[in-house]
């Protein structure tokens, strides 16, 4: 699944591409991509005539600013509670899940096999979303009603890691009062908004956790160690266009480049880049945990 320094990267990439071109029309190949509404004609609808202002990521949610033709848009909206915003003419909301993929092409290119919807741009381009496991969606917002209202799984997000509000502060405080792994803890999107598998994996091996250690036996020099390490790996990843294991493209459709860097994630049996002990890997409430049991401890 795309998490946060993926989401990112598309964020990035539509936001060089997308603007200030009006949205003539658009095609729904597949009804149950669209969550809201609940008719794919008036989505369709919905999304006509107006041009994105600028997108914005919220955890592994993009968000589209969408913005009446010709209209000189408004100032960037600089802030992570992006969800308590309204927009004039509404948002576009999307959610990769785990296969999902926004691609910036021409129409006359061939569509790929698992295209679920299509939406139109005035110049001779188009946006596809393709989902080969089709557990991704789209969303569309009216004007001047909060995203949350429509996207409901934005309420439940914790903070950014990457913002002020994730401190080493409350990233103590959140774990002294869990029981569970603190893998397990550290995807809960209500914990950390964005991170995922992947890159829990990575700061818990920088910081020397193991994954099965309880939340509220995690000490206070290992939160000191886990903080940063968190920002660490997020910003490297970011800045390596993400990881592509599977199906991950940007909107250029070219993959991520952290995966062949990975310290420890996908690397079972691979020698530990640091003491060359054999990766191990286990199952924590249904998700693969990576670690070096000698690094990690």
């Amino acid at each position: 699944m795309p998490e946060l320094p993926e989401v990112e990267t598309v964020k990035e990439g539509l936001n060089q591409t997308t603007l200030d071109q009006n949205i003539v029309g658009g095609d729904v190949l597949l009804t149950r991509t669209i969550a809201r509404p609940l008719s794919a004609s008036e989505f369709i609808s919905g999304v006509q005539n107006v041009a994105i202002a600028r997108w914005y990521r919220r955890g592994k949610y993009l968000l589209a600013r969408l913005a009446p033709p010709g209209r000189q848009p408004d100032p960037a909206i600089e802030t992570p509670r992006i969800e308590t915003q309204t927009s004039e003419a509404g948002w576009l909301g999307v959610h990769l899940r785990m296969t999902g993929q926004l691609l910036w092409l021409t129409p006359e290119e061939p569509l790929q096999k698992h295209t679920r919807v299509r939406l139109f741009f005035a110049g001779g381009r188009e946006l596809r979303f393709v989902d080969q496991r089709t557990f991704g969606q789209m969303w569309w917002v009216p004007p001047d009603v909060v995203a949350a209202d429509v996207i409901s799984g934005l309420r439940e997000l914790g903070p950014e890691p990457l913002s002020e509000e994730f401190s080493p502060e409350y990233l103590a405080g959140r774990l002294r009062l869990a029981r569970r792994p603190v893998k397990t803890a550290l995807l809960d999107q209500s914990f950390i908004a964005g991170l995922g598998n992947i890159y829990a994996d990575e700061a818990l091996f920088l910081s020397g956790i193991r994954p099965t250690t309880p939340s509220c036996q995690v000490t206070s020099k290992q939160v000191e160690a886990l903080h940063p390490q968190i920002l660490r790996v997020l910003e490297d990843a970011i800045a390596s266009g993400g990881t592509t294991i599977r199906n991950f493209l940007n909107v250029e459709g070219v993959n991520g480049n952290y995966g062949g860097r990975a310290w420890v994630y996908n690397r079972e049996g691979e020698p530990c880049r640091v003491c060359e002990t054999p990766i191990q890997r286990l199952k924590l409430a249904g998700r693969s945990a990576h670690f070096c049991p000698r690094c990690q401890h």
